[in-house]
């Protein structure tokens, strides 16, 4: 990009939205290019804060008028894959987090909320308490402050019966490459209020939201997210499993009480590290030089010290009371301990555990970023995630579960995982921890990031969400039909390809 094409852009934004929203400090731009992955922090050209939809389409105009690519963010707290930098050093960020941040709608009759890109999680979380508490949000474990239009268009998910969040999203607005607003659904509609713009999903036409989850094709500013009502008792139970290949057995006991709705939440099947990692330090990091993954010797002792299994279980009930719940509870205390391996954790010992209580949190749409402590497992700062799947199958899933800790030893870096397990599929929540100061650290986490994914894609599973380093070579393991597809649309809704060329692996 020529410095003249980026000088004319920005003399355009700044009379379109004023000169303080732009900025061209070099701290800024270097705080807006870091992030936790193994390549070189991506420093952008400018960053750019417009306050409301028209704005952005002045923004984007400008973009196209000087053909200068445009990065959109919301918060940009999506630690580990790829935080606010730019898929491409000089793509200039947008931030629609810093000023458009308002809740537009909160309707408790209906119960859904209308938000713009700087909504966090832990900001309607607060509303909804200050109301009284009446509805509760899905929330993610990572950043409070991530934003609840960005994770649900990367597809994020939460825990809790409504934890699909782009499926729990319905109607947005869209300013597309071209600088034109696309309203979905009834949104679409000529109307003052469009009444059902945020509860109908299936309007007449094609259902074109999908379209901007994890893409380039446009720019959403505004997003309906629908909210669960607060049950009046919520009672969460935990097992803690003593061996690695307990595995297979946890699955399966989860499968029957997830298809039957028995429970409603998702089971986090978490390993020992995975909990372990955001309270403690890798023991011994220092002696071994990070050369070497943990042993199973010292796995064994943290788990003493933090009283957690080698695997871990934990779900939620919900009813009108505890002692409604009671029941139910027993009904599946009685299915886990059955085999005499597992150790039962009630719900009142949990709460004393951090671990335990983030996901207790999670289940009560609670936002808690204790999670985030997993950075610091290794010194450096080093993560990336590689959230694969397994159908909910023991055998299936203990045979990845072997393949990916393998990965990690072979690379000397620690197995850590949570499986997100609904009735049919498991999302397995892959962190990659290493210290990003070291470059064969770097090389090591690269390794194993790329090993993972081919692994699982030779047995037919794609990743989930891919960090921004990686989505071009993720996208290159589909179908040269579904890439040609991708490209078609990239090149109707935003000719001039100048939304984040490049992420998601789309021209």
């Amino acid at each position: 990009m020529a410095n003249d094409n980026l000088d004319g852009f920005l003399r355009d934004v700044e009379r379109a939205i004023g000169a303080e929203h732009v900025s061209l400090v070099e701290d800024v731009l270097r705080d807006y290019g870091a992030h936790s992955l193994p390549a070189a922090d991506r420093r952008p050209g400018a960053v750019v804060c417009p306050g409301s939809t028209a704005e952005v389409q002045a923004v984007v105009r400008a973009a196209n008028a000087h053909r200068v690519p445009v990065f959109p963010i919301s918060t940009g707290h999506n630690l580990g894959l790829g935080t606010r930098a730019p898929v491409r050093a000089g793509q200039v960020v947008i931030d629609l987090g810093r000023r458009m941040n308002r809740i537009v709608e909160l309707d408790e009759t209906l119960g859904f909320a209308a938000v713009e890109p700087g909504v966090s999680f832990q900001m309607l979380a607060d509303e909804l308490e200050r109301r009284g508490g009446r509805y509760m949000i899905s929330t993610t474990t990572g950043p409070v402050d991530g934003s609840l239009l960005g994770n649900a268009l990367d597809k994020g998910a939460g825990y809790g019966p409504m934890f699909d969040h782009f499926g729990m999203a319905c109607g947005m607005e869209v300013v597309l490459g071209t600088g034109e607003v696309l309203r979905t659904g009834d949104g679409s509609l000529e109307h003052p209020t469009a009444p059902n713009w945020h509860v109908s999903k299936y309007s007449f036409g094609p259902i074109l939201d999908g379209l901007f989850a994890q893409s380039n094709f446009g720019i959403v500013t505004r997003l309906g997210i629908w909210l669960m009502p607060r049950p009046p008792a919520i009672y969460s139970f935990h097992f803690a499993f003593p061996e690695d290949d307990d595995l297979a057995e946890i699955i399966e006991l989860c499968r029957p009480l997830k298809l039957s709705n028995t429970v409603l939440t998702l089971f986090r099947v978490s390993n020992d590290l995975y909990l372990i990692g955001s309270e403690d330090r890798y023991p011994e990091y220092a002696q071994s030089g990070g050369v070497r993954s943990i042993t199973d010797d010292q796995r064994v002792a943290l788990r003493a010290r933090h009283g957690v299994g080698a695997w871990n279980v934990s779900g939620a009930l919900y009813g009108p009371s505890a002692e409604a719940l009671a029941p139910q509870l027993a009904r599946i205390q009685q299915l886990f301990l059955a085999s005499g391996k597992a150790r039962y954790i009630a719900h009142d010992e949990a709460l004393a555990i951090p671990p335990f209580k983030v996901a207790i949190d999670s289940f009560s749409g609670v936002p808690n970023d204790h999670e985030l402590g997993l950075q610091r497992w290794r010194p450096g700062g080093g993560t990336v995630w590689a959230p694969t799947g397994t159908p909910m199958i023991g055998a299936i899933a203990q045979r990845f579960q072997h393949v990916a800790r393998a990965i990690y030893e072979r690379h000397g870096l620690d197995y850590m995982v949570m499986n997100v397990c609904s009735g049919r599929f498991a999302r397995g929540l892959h962190l990659i921890t290493y210290n990003r100061e070291l470059a064969d650290e770097r090389a090591r986490a690269d390794a194993v990031y790329r090993a993972i994914s081919d692994a699982f894609a030779a047995e037919g599973i794609s990743i989930a969400r891919a960090p921004t380093d990686y989505q071009d070579y993720q996208m290159a393991k589909l179908t040269p039909a579904f890439r040609d597809t991708c490209r078609a649309l990239k090149r109707a809704l935003d000719p001039n390809g100048i939304i984040a060329p490049g992420r998601y692996g789309i021209e």
